[in-house]
């Protein structure tokens, strides 16, 4: 992955190659940004351009040798760790080396992908996965080793929110005083779910959502006429991913939207009309039945609606980019039941249902409650 083939970034790049130029590579970074803003592609270049040296201020010249292994994902001093868990594959005690082959392809096909398009590759979307104690003892392992060309060896922890508490604790002395030319890359949309121990010892870098021309010219370049592109780039909010997805029709928004609607009429219907209630039971037993990655990514839909109902209600209808394409629902007819009476608790209940289903909790319990939650919620006046 070279510098040249992430999009926009322009000031990051600068600043990396500079740094890199200059001996001052700190010995733990982490970058930090929304998904599909390009920090694990931009994290990959950044790794080939440390190891294989550059040329011209860009890492497509240096040791040609090198620059080849990375292009076949096989640099030996390239380490990386990434959630995992147990599948048809790995029965038990999976650690990332079991699934370097769909973590390569993954690279390949995938790079601005998110935690969800991981898990689907590996069929764990049903699954939470996490990177354990057992992926910290191979990372141990891995960089207690001398560098197979003499330079740098790189461990790159993509999602690293996902370390639990114990591997975070088991790798924090190393991170903080890791051998002599390793550095480690930290890859993470949020970090504050990371230990602070560990944050404290990293260098960190904020990426922004990309910018809209940026998306839509590399849209055309994949074959989309302008306008769309542009469309589908405004749609997108700065995640290359989620465009890419609009693109091929391959969006989980175009089901999470289905579900969407299907909720808010049925809590409308609710409100005086006890066997509409059933209509919320069944609608929670539904979404209960998928994985719970799937829940999650389907209430930050939720949140994401919510946001752009309250942006149209306050007559801020420039940022509202987002479109509902299931029939005969209008936004701007739902906005009005968003409002500075209830948006806060609504994002609180979201983010609470986020929470509890994240750790385990009964899920059809949760969404149900939510349900009835919301039912009320809407149906609250306006000041």
């Amino acid at each position: 992955m070279l510098f040249q083939d992430i999009l926009g970034l322009s000031h990051i790049k600068k600043h990396l190659t500079s740094s890199a130029d200059a001996k001052r590579i700190p010995h733990a970074q982490m970058f930090v940004g929304p998904e599909g803003s390009g920090t694990l592609p931009m994290a990959m270049a950044y790794m080939q351009y440390v190891i294989c040296g550059n040329q011209n201020g860009e890492n497509s010249g240096g040791n040609s040798a090198c620059n080849i292994k990375f292009d076949l994902l096989s640099h030996p001093d390239m380490h990386f760790a990434f959630p995992v868990s147990n599948s048809e594959k790995v029965k038990s005690h999976a650690v990332s080396n079991h699934y370097m082959e769909e973590w390569r392809k993954f690279l390949k096909e995938q790079p601005y992908g998110n935690l969800f398009d991981w898990y689907r590759l590996l069929g764990i979307e049903k699954k939470q996965g996490q990177i354990g104690v057992d992926e910290a003892l191979d990372v141990v392992k891995k960089l207690a080793l001398k560098s197979y060309e003499g330079g740098y060896k790189v461990m790159l922890i993509w999602m690293a929110e996902k370390l639990n508490t114990a591997a975070a604790n088991k790798l924090l002395k190393l991170i903080e005083e890791p051998p002599e030319k390793t550095i480690f890359l930290l890859v993470t949309e949020d970090e504050e779910q990371i230990i602070q121990t560990i944050r404290s010892r990293c260098q960190i870098i904020h990426f922004p959502p990309l910018a809209e021309n940026d998306i839509a010219v590399a849209l055309e370049k994949k074959g989309l006429v302008s306008a769309e592109a542009l469309r589908i780039a405004q749609e997108s909010n700065g995640n290359f991913n989620k465009a890419l997805d609009l693109m091929n029709n391959d969006s989980e928004d175009l089901v999470f939207e289905k579900w969407f609607v299907q909720w808010v009429r049925s809590a409308f219907k609710a409100k005086g009309n006890k066997n509409a209630i059933n209509e919320l039971l069944l609608w929670s037993e539904e979404i209960a039945k998928t994985g719970r990655e799937t829940q999650k990514k389907f209430i930050h839909y939720c949140l994401a609606v919510m946001r752009q109902a309250m942006l149209v209600n306050f007559n801020v209808k420039e940022l509202a980019y987002m479109q509902i394409k299931v029939d005969g629902f209008n936004l701007e007819k739902f906005a009005p039941f968003v409002h500075e009476n209830n948006i806060i608790t609504i994002v609180n209940e979201l983010e609470d249902a986020m929470y509890h289903i994240e750790r385990n909790g009964n899920s059809k319990i949760i969404l149900t409650d939510l349900s009835i939650k919301l039912t009320r919620l809407l149906h609250k006046k306006a000041a």
